[in-house]
């Protein structure tokens, strides 16, 4: 079963399991949020289109993370005149775990379970990967190395000698 819905102005297809990033919300990570302005719903070849929306249909979804998107450059140029403006966005978003697309009367049965957003942090390990005995291993494998004696240095004169012209 799908659904084409309408969140926070766009229109999505969606489907049960669907990770959909949308437009920020204002629910709290975690929540379990309901939109109710299904545009059209479909199941095989039964296909149900409303007027604007179908009537008691929803879709059930639970809120993952809030996030930022990809960063856009905006540049500005006046052409044969000195003014130039440079700036930057970055979009907020927040991904959405669809759990079921709902008919008039129907209820979500079993919940998707929602796994931990790991936000990714560049230059350090992930926490799932690390441990705390290996490295307590390797903390004691690690010795100093052992400092060696200064060489000797052989004390030899340099001694020069110029030739004698007879």
């Amino acid at each position: 079963m799908y659904a084409i819905v309408e969140i926070a102005g766009q229109q999505f297809k969606v489907e049960r399991g669907n990770k959909v990033y949308v437009h920020r919300l204002e629910a709290n990570e975690g929540a379990k949020i309901e939109f109710d302005r299904v545009l059209l719903m479909g199941n095989g070849d039964n296909v149900s289109v409303g007027s604007p929306t179908v009537d008691g249909a929803k879709v059930a979804a639970t809120v993952i993370t809030h996030l930022k998107g990809d960063k856009v450059i905006v540049f500005k140029k006046n052409r044969r005149k000195t003014t130039q403006k440079w700036n930057n966005h970055r979009q907020s978003y927040t991904q959405i775990l669809i759990q079921g697309v709902l008919g008039k009367g129907e209820t979500l049965k079993d919940e998707i379970k929602v796994e931990k957003y790991e936000k990714k942090v560049y230059g350090m390990k992930s926490k799932k990967t690390e441990t705390s005995e290996p490295v307590a291993e390797v903390k004691a494998e690690k010795k100093a190395p052992a400092k060696k004696a200064p060489a000797k240095k052989a004390a030899a004169k340099k001694t020069t000698t110029k030739k004698k012209e007879d």
